[in-house]
């Protein structure tokens, strides 16, 4: 019997747990505060781009490029015949 009583207990306290969660979760003042929190993240981030300075581009002409001779002498490797000359 006590069992029972128990496990009741606990089942109402889950249910009553999960109903107040709920009915906190779907109130208007509950919504109306995560709007107005959503509204004042944007006034900061907006307020916050507007302070941080602007960089000055200094990438250009940064590549050099550099063209290869064909006087260079370049080993061509096969990887079959590099498998089949494995001393």
């Amino acid at each position: 019997m006590l069992k029972e009583i128990k496990y009741f207990i606990f089942i109402f306290l889950i249910i009553l747990f999960l109903f107040l969660i709920g009915r906190h979760y779907f109130s208007d003042t509950n919504k109306k505060n995560s709007y107005r929190s959503f509204n004042s993240i944007d006034e900061k981030l907006n307020t916050f781009a507007e302070k941080l300075p602007i960089l000055e581009d200094d990438t250009k002409n940064i590549i050099e490029y550099t063209e290869e001779s064909d006087n260079q002498k370049r080993k061509k490797f096969n990887f079959w015949k590099l498998l089949e000359n494995n001393e």
